[in-house]
C-alpha cells in the first residue's frame, strides 16, 4: 500500500485540497454575486398579505410556490403587519366557442383565464402597477363524452392557474420589483391601497367554467 507521507501520497492530498479550496472560494464568489439555488429567489419583504382566499386552489397554489420560492416570506392574514400586499383586483373565467363544424356543431372550445393583480406596501405605494395575465387551452367537444370532457376541463383549469401563480411569482421576485420596494419615494400612491380590501366577487379557485351547463345560445360562451 503506497504510504500517504511518500512524495506521490503527499502530492495526491496537496491536489484534492487545492480542488477542495478551489470550490470553496468558487461558492463564496457566487454567493457575493448574489447566486442562489434554483427555485429559490427571496422576495424583498417578510410578510404579505392577499385578497386571494386561503382556502381557495388557486390561493393555496399561490402561497405555496411563493414560500417555495421565498422560504423567509409568511402570508399574514392581519393587513396591518403586511409589508407587502398582492391585490386580486378581477379574475375570469371563459369558455369560448373557436371552431364550428358545417353541420354547426361545436368541435373545439377555448378556456381562457384572466387575472389582474397590483403588489403594494403598506404605504401604500404601487410597486407593481395592475398586471393582466392571460392563460389560454384549447379543448376538443364530444358531445358524447361530456362526463369526461368535464373532467379534462377542470383538469386544464389547475394547470392553468399554476401557470399564473408561476408568472405572478416571477414577477414579484424581478430585480425592478426589488428596487422599486427599496427605494418607494417616487412611486404612485394608490389610497385604497391602505384600506382592508374586500374579498374579489369571482375568481380565486371558484369551479371552472362547464361545457356541461353552457347554453348553446350564449354567443360569447363566457361562463363564471
Amino acid at each position: 500500500m503506497q504510504s500517504l507521507l511518500t512524495p506521490s501520497g503527499l502530492s495526491g492530498r496537496f491536489s484534492t485540497g487545492l480542488r477542495l479550496l478551489a470550490c470553496v472560494g468558487l461558492v463564496a464568489l457566487l454567493t457575493a454575486c448574489g447566486f442562489r439555488l434554483k427555485g429559490q429567489t427571496p422576495l424583498p419583504f417578510n410578510t404579505l398579505y392577499t385578497n386571494i382566499a386561503e382556502n381557495s386552489a388557486f390561493g393555496a397554489q399561490l402561497r405555496r410556490s411563493v414560500m417555495a420560492s421565498s422560504p423567509e416570506t409568511r402570508f399574514t392574514n392581519d393587513v396591518t403587519q403586511a409589508q407587502a400586499r398582492l391585490t386580486e383586483l378581477s379574475n375570469t373565467q371563459t369558455l369560448e366557442e373557436v371552431s364550428i363544424s358545417v353541420q354547426g356543431q361545436v368541435e373545439e372550445y377555448e378556456l381562457r383565464i384572466e387575472f389582474v393583480f397590483q403588489l403594494t406596501d403598506n404605504q401604500g405605494h404601487v410597486i407593481l402597477p395592475p398586471t393582466t395575465l392571460v392563460a389560454t387551452r384549447e379543448i376538443p367537444y364530444d358531445s358524447g363524452a361530456l362526463q369526461a370532457k368535464q373532467g379534462e376541463i377542470g383538469a386544464l383549469y389547475i394547470e392553468m392557474q399554476q401557470s399564473l401563480v408561476d408568472r405572478i411569482v416571477r414577477r414579484m421576485t424581478a430585480p425592478e420589483v426589488r428596487a422599486a420596494f427599496e427605494n418607494p419615494e417616487d412611486l404612485p400612491v394608490d389610497e385604497s391601497a391602505t384600506k382592508v380590501p374586500e374579498q374579489p366577487q369571482m375568481g380565486s379557485g371558484g369551479a371552472a367554467p362547464s361545457i356541461l351547463r353552457m347554453p348553446n345560445t350564449n354567443p360569447s360562451g363566457a361562463f363564471y
